[in-house]
């Protein structure tokens, strides 16, 4: 077959195709479906502004845990994706002499934390977890590998 051939069998079938959907009927939903469908397609949260009346949108509050996470539990969460490969210039997990080294060149492991939680180079305040004490961020950073 020639590639005119092929053309024109692919227009036919095409043809035929969107003759076929075009006069389709489309299938009524039963309750069931409709209920599943809006499931899947409504908002997973709202935004409230100061100001406005919220009320409505209150729901539990999360209980802080009683004891600060672990360093292990921090940087397989939030500190890995950069921190096991040295993404941007991260020091890498288990690099104690980089963790030892950028320690020192700021005055030590303390002036280190403070610096990380505030945000250093390209790790932005707190890297990713927006919710770490600034102790849960230190055991993270002796996890990978820091000195006190």
């Amino acid at each position: 077959m020639t590639g005119v051939t092929h053309m024109r069998m692919l227009a036919i079938l095409l043809g035929g195709l969107f003759s076929v959907m075009a006069l389709a009927k489309p299938v009524p939903l039963d309750d069931v479906s409709r209920q599943e469908i809006a499931e899947r397609i409504a908002p997973v949260g709202s935004v409230c502004k100061e100001g406005e009346d919220c009320a409505a949108n209150v729901g539990a509050v999360a209980a802080a845990p009683s004891e600060p996470r672990s360093g292990e539990t921090v940087f397989n969460k939030f500190c890995t994706a950069c921190h096991t490969s040295g993404l941007l210039g991260a020091p890498k997990k288990g690099d104690t002499a980089e963790w030892t080294k950028r320690a020192s060149a700021i005055g030590g492991y303390s002036k280190l934390l403070q610096q990380a939680y505030a945000g250093i180079g390209s790790m932005p305040p707190k890297g990713t977890c927006m919710n770490c004490s600034e102790e849960e961020f230190g055991n993270a950073m002796l996890y990978m590998g820091a000195v006190k």
